[in-house]
């Protein structure tokens, strides 16, 4: 088949650019910074959408939405919060053509806004913990736009909670993190995320404590795909977030905040993509089965059609496509490109032997298959494909982190993977040293692999990268 993408070996982030342009998954917008979803990368998001708000209903968050703009006043109450998002933030001053008595911000994020409406809902003890989240759209003013992965509006969802005490918010931000975040990202989007806590220089602004899952990208490379963070009582203090305890006592809330977003998209790109294109996870794909006729012929089209139905009977997400005015060729390209897990093609001279071909995109296998053996076939194909599409990551990702000693030594290793090193061996120091060469401490996670309660357990590991 001919080659349509720049080699990842040879341009990792051409290739990237390529693969988004290609397989139609989205456009650059009109303003810098900005992006356009197209229909194949929307139905993908949606996908990523049900799957995570069924997880976050099921963890006993309520859907609720709060408004875009947001008075400047607001963010200025958490001096840490306003401090790490100003270079970010877009502005208004004027509308309906006269200048805003207060300037209002573009949501960046909305710990202010919901922090100001939970003062107002909570009162006692019994009105916690409050559980809420948003679908929404966010605006950072990036300086290095990339689609999917830093665009200056995006999209994504953000919980926000209350809660009576300190260990109960430290309790549902691990839940979040384990039973929604790293749930979804292993079980559906097949990528082993590194689950840990971030150093004190890495914290979310006005955070006391942000947890992060990690995933490795095709170049060596970490990206972050989602983070919950403890935020201790500093917003519940900033906007009198209180209530009356059972004991008759004033008390002042805890609350936390977590938020993933159209960045997994990226993730999933960089992490399961090839030089053919996209490979979509089956439990994901908004397309697991692409039927397709090869070309016309006595009873093709009527067989094509009699086996998309038996697939969509079966639970298959199915794709039909008889456009044999199109050459076959180019069809096919096209559902490599955008990553189809399974792809029976139906032609006469194969129907004429009781058989279809079927097309497997993550490992690459290609068979014949009797017309009776369809279903059972590509369902199986479904499953090995989810499976295999998560080991190879996760071989990738041993394959690529190194274990090291010195700060020295994971400099080297972030050249082309990931580096782990006792956090004794980097310290703050150490952490700014790899700061200034465009290396980051991701997260510090224990020797088990398990996530730390604090940032000066003994023993802790550090894992360093470059990232995106």
């Amino acid at each position: 088949m001919a080659r349509v993408l720049t080699p990842r070996a040879e341009d990792f982030p051409r290739w990237y650019q390529d693969l988004i342009a290609k397989a139609e998954l989205a456009d650059n917008g009109p303003v810098r910074g900005t992006m356009v979803i197209r229909p194949t990368g929307w139905a993908i998001w949606e996908r990523m959408q049900a799957e995570m708000d069924a997880r976050i209903k099921q963890a006993g968050s309520q859907n609720a939405y709060f408004p875009l703009f947001i008075p400047e006043s607001y963010l200025r109450r958490e001096a840490t919060h306003v401090e790490g998002f100003s270079p970010e933030l877009a502005v208004v001053t004027h509308g309906g053509g006269e200048q805003l008595a207060e300037p209002v911000v573009v949501r960046p994020t909305s710990e202010t806004v919901i922090g100001e409406y939970m003062a107002k809902w909570v009162q006692s003890y019994r009105d916690l913990p409050l559980l809420l989240n948003q679908w929404a759209n966010v605006v950072r003013w990036e300086l290095r736009p990339r689609i999917f992965l830093r665009t200056s509006e995006f999209l994504w969802q953000e919980g926000h909670t209350a809660h009576a005490t300190e260990a109960d918010a430290r309790d549902y931000a691990r839940k979040i993190l384990h039973e929604v975040y790293e749930d979804f990202m292993v079980s559906v989007l097949g990528i082993p995320v590194l689950v840990g806590r971030k150093t004190a220089r890495e914290r979310f602004a006005g955070a006391t404590n942000t947890l992060t899952l990690e995933a490795m990208t095709g170049d060596g490379k970490a990206l972050q795909m989602g983070t919950s963070h403890e935020l201790g009582q500093n917003f519940a203090r900033a906007f009198d977030i209180d209530y009356l305890s059972a004991e008759g006592r004033q008390e002042l809330c805890w609350t936390t905040s977590w938020g993933s977003s159209t960045r997994m998209l990226g993730g999933l790109i960089m992490v399961h993509g090839d030089d053919d294109g996209l490979r979509v996870p089956p439990r994901l794909a908004p397309v697991q089965a692409h039927v397709m006729v090869v070309k016309s012929g006595e009873g093709v089209v009527e067989a094509a059609a009699k086996l998309r139905d038996a697939l969509r009977d079966a639970g298959v997400r199915v794709g039909f496509d008889d456009r044999v005015d199109t050459p076959f060729g180019r069809r096919a390209v096209d559902a490599e490109l955008k990553g189809y897990p399974v792809r029976i093609e139906v032609g006469p001279r194969d129907l004429a032997a009781g058989n279809v071909t079927l097309v497997r995109r993550i490992d690459g296998g290609k068979a014949p298959v009797p017309l009776a053996d369809v279903v059972g076939t590509v369902t199986a194909a479904l499953a090995a494909g989810q499976q295999s599409l998560y080991d190879d990551a996760l071989a990738k990702r041993q394959a690529h982190t190194a274990e090291v000693g010195t700060l020295d030594q994971a400099l080297d290793a972030a050249a082309g993977g990931w580096a782990r090193l006792p956090w004794a061996a980097v310290g703050l120091d150490g952490e700014t040293r790899a700061n200034e060469v465009g290396v980051t401490v991701r997260c510090l996670v224990r020797p088990d692999g398990s996530v730390p309660d604090t940032d000066d357990e003994p023993g802790l590991i550090a894992i360093l990268a470059r990232s995106y």
